[in-house]
């Protein structure tokens, strides 16, 4: 085992757990980094209508974008399983099946996004001001999936197999070039946000590239040879029937988002800014809390695939734990700061800031809840249940949001900002209670049918 991998099956669990994270962590906020550069650029450099342009997109891409990026999530699981059964065979057919998957997944998101940019925008109510900026932001942005897809299948079999800094480095790398590059495009060449784009786009293709390399140069039975990749029917339809629930739930968690978009889209541009730049501010308390959905699946996998169910409750509540403390503090401080943190994205509006501040304020407090609910759906995935967490996350958030949106929300006294908002708290406290019975049930089935 190389030194910067982490043995999930052996050892002290917190301390494995938080060295494993750190680095997810960092990784998952350099790509935010992306968009939140993106953001900044053309904040500072061409206005909060540019803003609102970029921000108008990200509810409708992740709708397409996740049902394949939830694929990523059934090649680690597999990937995991496999490795902790110490079945060097199933671990190459997993991994020569995963990145063809990717390299199909990315083909087709490119066609779709590329085709059905504007037409998925006007559905959502995307003001005709900010539409053109918006639709040319999309057209790029899925120009590139190919290598989006390949970076995330490439990085969850890398964190499947222990090791959570290559991805660090990779994207580190890449967030570098993005920077840059939106500098460039942007002040250089007065390209707006088509620049930000391009500028995104090259710098998922670095990032994808040198995962691949990396998984080219392993020495173990994760090492990808490209002349061998193939689908292998056994362990793409494992991948699929793991991954593909995963995707749904994110593109049903989309899909309420796009209605809430939509209501959002109904306060106007200047509304629109604030939000947008908030949603970038909370996104990174989300994805420093994911760290730990993603240590649990992983950990809860391998330890499955080793036969060792006693390991599995310890882990939940370890990275329950470690969640619900960067959850709480991270949310917290976004709040104490936000104005000052508003004020990096939004120069032209000082009423944007405050409807941003708005948004902050229902959602950072009680956003270790989210986090939370994400680490009981990452352990049941480990465990190999994937569609009955799925269910109660799309009933419980997705269900909730939309049912608040057309019933409360569309009374004239609740028609505002705050009572959205309050849709987002009310639908995690339901799901996590939910998914805590759910992970009862699953892992007393699964201890009698080890103890038998």
């Amino acid at each position: 085992m190389k030194r910067y991998q982490k043995s999930m099956l052996h050892g002290p669990l917190f301390p494995n757990i938080i060295t494993y994270s750190i680095p997810i962590i960092l990784t998952s906020i350099l790509q935010l980094l992306f968009n939140a550069a993106d953001l900044v650029v053309v904040g500072r450099f061409c206005g909060s209508v540019s803003v609102a342009a970029v921000g108008a997109t990200g509810a409708i891409t992740s709708l397409i974008v996740n049902l394949f990026i939830g694929l990523s999530v059934g090649a680690g699981v597999s990937t995991a399983h496999a490795i902790g059964g110490k079945n060097d065979e199933e671990t190459h057919r997993t991994i020569h099946t995963a990145l063809p998957t990717a390299l199909v997944g990315g083909a087709v998101l490119s066609i779709l996004g590329i085709a059905f940019s504007e037409t998925f925008l006007r559905w959502m109510g995307t003001p005709e001001n900010v539409l053109p900026l918006s639709a040319v932001y999309m057209r790029i942005f899925f120009g590139g999936m190919i290598f989006n897809m390949v970076y995330n299948f490439s990085a969850a079999i890398l964190r499947a197999a222990g090791d959570t800094k290559s991805p660090l480095i990779f994207l580190t790398i890449a967030g570098v070039a993005n920077v840059a590059l939106n500098v460039i495009f942007v002040t250089v060449f007065d390209m707006n946000v088509a620049g930000v784009a391009l500028a995104t786009t090259a710098s998922q293709a670095i990032s994808a590239v040198l995962a691949v390399i990396a998984l080219m140069r392993r020495t173990d039975a994760c090492r990808l040879q490209i002349r061998k990749l193939r689908f292998y029917k056994k362990q793409f339809r494992k991948i699929v029937s793991l991954g593909l629930p995963a995707g749904i739930q994110s593109s049903m968690f989309a899909i309420s988002n796009v209605a809430i978009q939509s209501s959002i889209n109904s306060f106007g541009d200047v509304f629109m800014s604030g939000n947008a730049s908030a949603s970038n501010l909370e996104g990174f308390v989300l994805v420093s809390m994911d760290a730990f959905n993603q240590a649990a699946l992983n950990f809860t996998g391998q330890n499955v695939g080793a036969g060792q169910y006693k390991r599995v409750r310890k882990i939940l509540l370890t990275c329950l734990a470690c969640t619900a403390v960067v959850g709480l503090v991270g949310g917290l401080t976004v709040f104490a700061f936000g104005r000052q943190l508003l004020a990096i994205y939004i120069t032209d509006s000082p009423q944007a800031i405050e409807y941003g501040i708005l948004h902050l304020s229902y959602v950072c407090a009680p956003y270790f809840v989210l986090g939370m609910t994400n680490v009981m759906g990452g352990a049941l995935r480990g465990l190999g249940v994937s569609v009955p967490p799925m269910i109660i996350s799309v009933l419980g958030i997705c269900g909730v949001r939309i049912a608040w949106i057309y019933t409360i929300f569309q009374m004239p006294q609740y028609h505002t900002p705050g009572c959205l908002f309050f849709s987002y708290p009310l639908s995690w406290v339901i799901t996590l209670a939910a998914q805590v019975v759910l992970f009862v049930v699953v892992y007393r089935k699964r201890m009698a049918m080890y103890k038998e």
